[in-house]
């Protein structure tokens, strides 16, 4: 008898990892079924076709009760991330003072993309045509779509 309850509590409790901690997965659900399966089988096979019902029933109104449970809002709530985040990305390059005619020294080759330093700002750049070396002077000749181009000068 301890062996059909403890299948049926083990059953139950990897259906509920299926459903709540690792969704997709396909393996921790099937072994709860199996597991379910094994435990309904022993009853019948052990204390006939009433215990098997039983069995059966127990485990079918187990596994809904747990299920609903366990999809809740309130269980959700507390398996959820509740941090917020305030951080922004890089704005425009002209937010950072970058703008046509700007000049700047290549921090890293540009092939065709790389940093380029402005001052104190370091920005990715577009060589505009070929390759540009690092420690080059370089222009910007155009800002399209917050992406900044520049040429060699």
């Amino acid at each position: 008898m301890a062996l059909i309850i403890s299948l049926s509590i083990l059953g139950i409790l990897l259906i509920i990892a299926e459903i709540v901690l690792i969704p997709g997965i396909f393996i921790a659900g099937t072994l709860g079924l199996v597991s379910m399966a094994g435990a309904c089988w022993l009853a019948f096979d052990d204390f006939g076709a009433t215990a098997g019902y039983i069995t059966i029933a127990a485990n079918a109104l187990t596994a809904i009760v747990c299920t609903v449970l366990s999809l809740r809002s309130k269980t959700w709530k507390k398996l959820s991330l509740h941090t917020e985040i305030d951080s922004r990305t890089d704005s425009t390059p002209e937010s950072k003072g970058i703008g046509t005619g700007m000049e700047g020294v290549t921090i890293t080759r540009l092939a065709p993309m790389g940093k380029v330093l402005f001052g104190d700002t370091a920005v990715e750049c577009s060589a505009r045509n070929g390759i540009i070396d690092p420690g080059r002077k370089v222009e910007v000749i155009l800002i399209d779509d917050n992406k900044i181009f520049v040429k060699p000068k």
